[in-house]
């Protein structure tokens, strides 16, 4: 009913229980006027209406009378006025009928149109076609619920059992969750299906609520690494590839070129030192003692280049990776893996392929004699570190050798603290898995890692000094110096992790080029890393460059090695992206594991005070973690570590330190 007119609009009462409307002249349409001398009514059911819902619906068209009309405008081929049509339907026009036809041609019908008051029947092919599009519909629909109700109730998903379209996509989604699919991209019924499932809003899908709905589906491994998805190692090694690494395993046992001209060491007693899970063995190590006086290290590393060839298949293939990446379920090697473990290793009682690097020392631990030789040697035994560090301690008469090769290294790293070296020596905790489980496994420091460590930077030093002595282009590695705090401030921090973290804080990064630096960290004038060619690419070049240099053949210029080193190095800090991700996600699995533990850790410094987040210590873990903590936290403050969230599929870990 119109209450008044405003301008190109009306204030109108609309439907059975009046709701006042203001809307456009143009949606309205007279239906009947009002009879002459008549006040207008204040509502429908008044009179002259008197319509009321029930009075609608009593002079609703019935189906026969309905399809009767259809018929009869179809033969005339002539539209007819709303009064006529409701003659012909119901034999008379008044306005109780008007009003039941008026909402019956304006309903979901579709055999006739009504357009400015006129009534036609639609073509039969008309219809024919729209009943096809709603059947499609309802089809369309009925899909649509079944995908929606399969989401629903979250039971694992045997794919192949899925129609095509649901497997397609249920592919979506995996690419949705891993980041490799944009939202742009993503069908809009599925998009309606994850806001219905309350995944999603205007703002965007929630890619850790939808990990979470296809790890209850059984479609995504719970510790799937979006960084890993798509790189070569999660390719794996090629077919090809495996059966060339085959190949090489099958010819290592014949005579190469080179091997006569390789110094004999086989008689030699050298002994690998190692992690008892440790298969690709890269170095070993002896002692000799000089005919003329002193003794003489011997450090000993795999030679793969005796295999693989310059920028064969298998050497593309590492610079591609540029390392074995180290992860918590295990290693994804950068050579294939019979390789690796075979012929590449330092087997104890085999003989092997190597470069050996021998050093003199003299008392304070500085160099006075040093070589490098292409060799073969044949380790006497294998050691785990724990058994390493009982001979050293033990120091019994038939080993003697370990021992004495300790005080001997001990020498070479005074020498070179006194220039300028840092020693932080500390437990390293790291979140391992162990058939589904994360556990941690603690590195605790001892004198055969230290060992083994200073021997392997002693390698590194003469490898560096053979290049500089020869104008070798090398993969050089270096740090620029660092202001370091004042000698009393640290000193008036707690030994250990604390006064490390206060040191670590000014270090800067280390840097790769192809000219000698000073390493600051090291207090070397210059280094390269020459001990692991079967896990790092870079110490196989090395390799290549020194034996080029032996052989008397072109070595690569610093202009050539550079692209190769940008190469190599790209792919080394991808795989450290990959670690990293890994490790953060290991380490949120292990907390949900024990998010209701607690645990005692020392204030270690701010990382970002602003939003009181801080680096503590965890002893009992080994770790360095960050947390929220008290906003007066000093270096040393011992508090108390908690849980507050966790979700490794939404890559949340929220820990918060306070006062214990």
């Amino acid at each position: 009913m119109i209450l008044a007119l405003q301008g190109s609009k009306a204030r109108i009462q609309l439907g059975f229980a009046p709701k006042e409307q203001l809307l456009p002249l143009r949606q309205l349409e007279l239906l009947c006027p009002l009879p002459a001398g008549c006040d207008a009514p204040r509502s429908l059911g008044a009179l002259p209406w008197r319509l009321t819902a029930d009075a609608i619906a009593a002079h609703r068209p019935t189906p026969r009378g309905w399809g009767t009309a259809w018929l009869l405008l179809l033969e005339s081929s002539q539209a007819v006025g709303l009064e006529e049509f409701t003659d012909l339907l119901c034999g008379d026009h008044r306005p109780v009928q008007v009003a039941a036809c008026w909402m019956e041609l304006v309903g979901q019908q579709a055999m006739f149109r009504l357009r400015q008051g006129e009534v036609n029947a639609r073509p039969l092919t008309d219809l024919r076609a729209m009943r096809r599009d709603q059947h499609r519909q309802r089809l369309l629909e009925q899909r649509e619920r079944r995908w929606l109700e399969l989401l629903q109730r979250r039971q694992p998903l045997q794919a192949e059992t899925l129609l095509p379209e649901q497997q397609e996509r249920l592919e979506q989604l995996k690419h949705l969750a891993s980041g490799s699919l944009e939202e742009s991209q993503l069908d809009p019924g599925l998009r309606h299906s994850l806001t219905s499932l309350h995944l999603g809003t205007d703002k965007g899908i929630d890619r850790g609520l939808l990990r979470h709905l296809l790890v209850e589906l059984q479609q995504w491994d719970p510790h799937h690494l979006v960084s890993l998805a798509g790189t070569t190692w999660d390719t794996g090694f090629s077919a090809e590839l495996e059966r060339e690494a085959a190949r090489l395993v099958d010819r290592s046992g014949q005579s190469l070129p080179g091997d006569a001209e390789r110094l004999d060491l086989t008689h030699q007693r050298c002994v690998t030192i190692d992690d008892d899970d440790t298969c690709d063995i890269d170095d070993a190590l002896a002692l000799e003692e000089l005919e003329a006086g002193g003794r003489r290290i011997w450090i000993h590393v795999a030679d793969p280049g005796r295999l693989v060839p310059w920028d064969s298949p298998l050497d593309l293939e590492a610079r591609r990776r540029g390392s074995s990446l180290y992860l918590a379920q295990g290693i994804l090697p950068m050579f294939p893996q019979v390789l690796s473990t075979g012929p590449f290793s330092l087997r104890a009682g085999h003989r092997c392929a190597a470069w050996s690097t021998w050093v003199e020392l003299d008392a304070q631990g500085a160099i006075t004699a040093y070589g490098v030789e292409r060799s073969w040697v044949k380790p006497t035994y294998r050691l785990s570190y724990a058994d390493a560090d009982d001979l050293i301690e033990l120091a019994p008469p038939q080993e003697a050798d370990l021992a004495a090769m300790e005080q001997i290294l001990q020498s070479r790293r005074r020498w070179r603290l006194q220039q300028g070296a840092l020693q932080m020596d500390l437990a390293e905790g790291r979140v391992r898995s162990r058939e589904g489980q994360a556990c941690i496994e603690i590195t605790e420091p001892g004198p055969a890692r230290a060992m083994v460590a200073e021997a392997m930077i002693l390698a590194g030093a003469v490898a560096a000094q053979v290049g500089v002595d020869h104008g070798l282009a090398l993969p050089y590695r270096s740090q620029l110096p660092a202001e370091l705090p004042p000698r009393a401030e640290l000193e008036a921090l707690p030994e250990g992790p604390v006064r490390f973290a206060a040191i670590k804080r000014c270090l800067s990064r280390g840097l790769m080029g192809t000219e000698p630096a000073h390493h600051f960290s090291l207090g070397l004038p210059a280094y390269v890393q020459a001990t692991s060619p079967i896990r790092r690419y870079g110490d196989l070049v090395v390799q290549r460059q020194l034996a080029a240099w032996r052989h008397g053949e072109p070595t690569l210029s610093k202009d050539a090695l550079q692209p190769l080193l940008e190469q190599f190095d790209a792919a080394v800090r991808e795989g450290v992206a990959i670690s990293r991700e890994d490790g953060r996600h290991w380490q949120q699995v292990w907390f949900e594991a024990h998010r209701s533990g607690q645990w005692r850790v020392d204030f270690l410094r701010w990382l970002r005070p602003q939003d009181r987040l801080g680096l503590v210590r965890v002893d009992e873990l080994a770790m360095d973690v960050a947390a929220e903590c008290p906003p007066k936290a000093e270096p040393g403050t011992a508090l108390l570590l908690r849980v507050q969230l966790v979700d490794p599929l939404r890559d949340q870990l929220r820990l918060v330190a306070s006062a214990g």
